[in-house]
């Protein structure tokens, strides 16, 4: 297969899994203790919970747009050729 028609490069790939792991971050930072009938649990409306944890989602949602969005520049593919 060749290089030149892949559409993802290295980089795509690792801001990719970055974004991926921002993502999950956000949404381990979003779980919490539960409210039930017999108790109120008032975490559940916790700073971390409402703005933190979405805003971390968010900022992993758009790390994978850029990665997806990301093309290098034509001096650092010619490089990265010379290298292989």
């Amino acid at each position: 297969m060749d290089k030149k028609k892949l559409a993802f490069t290295k980089t795509n790939y690792i801001l990719t899994a970055v974004g991926m792991a921002v993502i999950i971050i956000g949404l381990i930072l979003m779980t919490g203790p539960i409210s039930t009938e017999q108790a109120f649990e008032p975490d559940i409306f916790s700073a971390r919970r409402i703005k933190v944890a979405p805003f971390v989602t968010l900022l992993g949602f758009l790390t994978i747009v850029v990665a997806i969005m990301y093309r290098p520049k034509e001096k650092e593919k010619e490089i990265n050729e010379d290298k292989e």
